[in-house]
């Protein structure tokens, strides 16, 4: 039997975890302050793109050039992120959290000071630093203090940064730009990141590992160069950031330092990333069906808003009152997420919860300039409501069987193919575009582009349902809530 998360102590927990289907206080209080500070990142990460055009002329660059503030954080992310669970172990889960926040303040203090582009991208870096330590961090934060019975309440709670970040970072970012000034973009952050190192220090315990073993450098190395090559040659791929034959040297670059990793880890004890993990079904099946689905949804936040703006010609804020109908529907989900996986089962669930998740966005296609409001709001808040039911399903399921010291291993390696998989999924929806584009002779997408485009990544995201048959039947079963009831 693999170890299991223990349960809070509080007597609050210990009732809450006796009702099927209750959280205690302290699972939610948690829950939230790590949510809090992912929403952040979250939306830094978005809000930016809205305001380089005004950046580039404060800086007396070109636009064009400014997307190396936003690629710099990628490169950060994907270089430090495969050592947040070992740097969780060895110093505690709060200190590395709660130093992440700061960090990521420091650097957003930085980046609202920068007079020039080289500046503005040293800032970033160190936004990305504390950037890739919070996500990874902050799940295991929720891993080693929430009991089992809860994790998937737990997680409802960390899905909606995910989903409501992208969405509402541009419109937020058009009105801060519009209104204020370019700076007020990162001091933003600066009061929220105050209050979340408050609160991590008053109320999140600092759980580390008693042996971490030795820091693999080697692992960080390679792997640091394959998630950046290919996450940097992704995310530049058909945007003309960089020619051609440079963006094709990263992806090559990248996936020759997966291959020196791979063979890096099957010679190393202790490898930084844990692929050993892939051998638990529980693991491996939700990371594979759950990276399909994340490529096919994360074309929604760039396709969306261009096609209401580029193909319908509407303004960026009346977009971004449009697109934020898909983040009420996740809020209305949270409630209901525990209650559905514990009568349906996680399998059953993931399965036509993903053909419905799917058919919501292959139903972007049809949205049409004349369309009322009113139908657009229904199809997107109906379909924010399935995809952060599937998102929290696969996010507490793909630890059900993880041992609690390989805990942070498996935080590590999910956060590096969750963020691999969402940039692909930009990539494909970007890829998919100009193939439509080129086919009709278009320099500017038209509606019929965008309406090629959410047709398929809404069948790529369609293939994450057969996917998840390979699972068995009763897996996650205690994270539903079932056993009891059986």
């Amino acid at each position: 039997m693999p170890d299991v998360i223990p349960a809070p102590t509080t007597p609050a927990a210990a009732g809450a975890a006796s009702r099927p289907g209750a959280t205690s206080g302290r699972t939610r209080l948690t829950a939230l302050i790590v949510a809090t500070a992912l929403f952040m990142q979250n939306l830094d990460s978005t809000v930016i793109s809205t305001a380089l055009p005004t950046m580039a002329h404060a800086f007396g660059s070109d636009p064009v050039r400014m997307n190396v503030a936003l690629t710099s954080y990628l490169l950060s992310l994907a270089v430090f992120i495969p050592a947040s669970g070992w740097m969780a172990d060895r110093f505690g889960t709060r200190t590395v959290f709660r130093a992440a926040i700061l960090v990521f303040t420091i650097g957003s203090v930085l980046c609202g000071r920068a007079d020039s582009l080289g500046f503005l991208v040293g800032a970033r870096i160190l936004q990305g630093m504390g950037g890739a330590m919070m996500v990874p961090v902050g799940r295991l934060v929720l891993l080693r203090s929430v009991a089992k019975s809860e994790l998937v309440a737990a997680m409802a709670w960390l899905t909606m940064p995910a989903l409501i970040g992208p969405v509402v970072g541009p419109p937020i970012g058009g009105m801060i730009v519009s209104y204020l000034s370019w700076r007020w973009i990162f001091d933003i952050n600066v009061p929220i990141g105050l209050i979340g190192i408050a609160a991590v220090t008053l109320f999140i315990e600092d759980v580390r590992e008693p042996n971490p073993g030795r820091f693999d450098g080697w692992g960080l190395l390679w792997s640091g160069i394959g998630l950046a090559g290919l996450m940097f040659g992704l995310e530049t791929a058909g945007r003309g950031v960089f020619p051609p034959a440079a963006t094709v040297t990263m992806i090559a670059a990248g996936l020759l330092g997966v291959v020196l990793y791979l063979i890096h880890a099957r010679r190393t004890a202790e490898p930084l990333l844990d692929l050993a993990l892939m051998r638990l079904p529980s693991f491996s099946v939700p990371v594979a069906a759950g990276t399909l689905f994340r490529i096919g949804i994360g074309a929604i936040p760039f396709l969306l808003p261009l096609m209401l703006q580029v193909g319908f010609g509407r303004t960026a804020a009346q977009s971004g009152m449009i697109t934020f109908a898909s983040s009420a529907g996740a809020l209305v989900m949270k409630p209901v997420a525990q209650h559905m996986l514990r009568r349906l089962g996680f399998r059953t669930t993931l399965v036509w919860n993903g053909v419905l998740s799917a058919i919501g966005v292959a139903a972007c296609a049809a949205f049409r300039p004349t369309w009322p409001a009113a139908a657009i709001y229904a199809v997107l808040l109906a379909g924010g409501f399935v995809r952060s039911l599937q998102f929290t399903a696969y996010n507490a399921l793909v630890y059900a069987d993880v041992p609690r010291t390989r805990m942070s291993g498996a935080t590590s390696l999910y956060s590096c193919i969750q963020q691999l998989s969402m940039t692909l999924g930009i990539s494909c929806g970007a890829a998919v575009l100009e193939i439509s584009m080129a086919l009709h002779h278009r320099a500017v997408p038209g509606v019929e582009d965008f309406t090629f485009a959410f047709l398929v990544v809404g069948f790529v995201a369609l293939l994450a349902a057969p996917a998840s048959l390979f699972m068995p039947a009763d897996a996650g079963a205690e994270l539903a809530g079932r056993t009891a009831r059986g």
